[in-house]
């Protein structure tokens, strides 16, 4: 019958590599379970995630007023005082001559506070009287589109400029503006100003294209670059589908529709301006997270 050999008859060097062995086997097993354990948890965490999320591809940026100033440095760079009067918000040092890096180092209304871009729109004014919005959120959206689509969604590439709806319009029909009244469904939606009951807010809505034609930043009309999209996907032009941009204002007034105008005239003048300078890894981390997926996301662009 066999025998283990005595530890006596094996040599000192032999044991000592034997039971370094040992160990490092030991080692490796205990190092795999916690690695296992560890992985299991997030897995977990995102099926409960998954299972818990609004299904609404968003994530928004609140912009509060900054400041009102005759320029425009998308139509007219370079050029103080060149355009009609505009209230400007998110980034606080937006001018006329406002190129992307000083926006990439700028302060910001914005929440959150790493969305640095520039967003602005022709004053409202009452009685010829300055108003401005008492809330200012600008939505990025993934709507609009078929669900592969919106699978695909790409971020704005950082320094995109981009103008929506027509401040030179002349009338309902040459205008992508919607007017209505906070908390007042009752009163029909209108191109043009409408009358808001005492309790409500003036509200504009303006959604932005969101398909891009994937090389240009700005284009000679600061609109071409990007186009809508039709029956439900981007055209061959514009194949880059990036997540719809939607101005949403709440004006602290109401009544009497012809005491309103903008600084580019009747209601349906509306028009949206927007210059991208979110940090890259930033914007791109909630078009994966939000719009993809399909997740209602918050300020910080995590889940709700």
């Amino acid at each position: 019958m066999d025998r283990a050999a005595p530890l006596s008859g094996i040599p000192r060097r032999l044991r000592l590599a034997t039971a370094i062995g040992a160990l490092l086997v030991l080692l490796g097993t205990y190092l795999v379970s916690t690695t296992n354990r560890a992985d299991a948890a997030p897995g977990r965490a995102g099926a409960d995630f998954g299972a818990n999320a609004i299904r609404v591809a968003e994530f928004p940026a609140d912009c509060t007023y900054s400041h009102r100033l005759p320029d425009d440095p998308i139509v007219f760079p370079g050029l103080p005082g060149a355009s009609h009067m505009h209230s400007f918000f998110g980034s606080t040092v937006t001018n006329a001559r406002t190129t992307l890096p000083d926006l990439v180092n700028s302060p910001t209304t914005c929440n959150p506070r790493v969305d640095v871009s520039s967003y602005w729109v022709p004053t409202l004014y009452r009685d010829n009287v300055a108003v401005e919005p008492a809330i200012a959120t600008f939505y990025y959206l993934g709507e609009g589109v078929r669900a592969d689509v919106v699978a695909n969604t790409q971020p704005f590439p950082l320094g995109l400029r981009l103008v929506a709806g027509n401040a030179k319009a002349t009338g309902s029909n040459d205008s992508i503006a919607r007017w209505s009244c906070l908390h007042a469904g009752h009163v029909p939606p209108s191109k043009d100003f409408v009358n808001c009951p005492s309790g409500t807010m003036l509200e504009s809505y303006l959604d932005f294209p969101q398909c891009w034609n994937g090389r240009d930043l700005d284009s000679p009309d600061h609109k071409s670059h990007l186009a809508y999209p039709v029956n439900q996907a981007c055209p061959s032009t514009h194949p880059v589908h990036v997540p719809k941009l939607r101005q949403v204002l709440r004006y602290p007034v109401t009544g009497d529709p012809s005491r309103f105008r903008l600084a580019s005239g009747p209601g349906y003048t509306m028009h949206g301006d927007f210059f991208n300078a979110w940090p890259v890894a930033e914007l791109a981390r909630r078009v994966q997270d939000c719009i993809r997926p399909v997740i209602k996301c918050g300020h910080d662009g995590r889940p709700i």
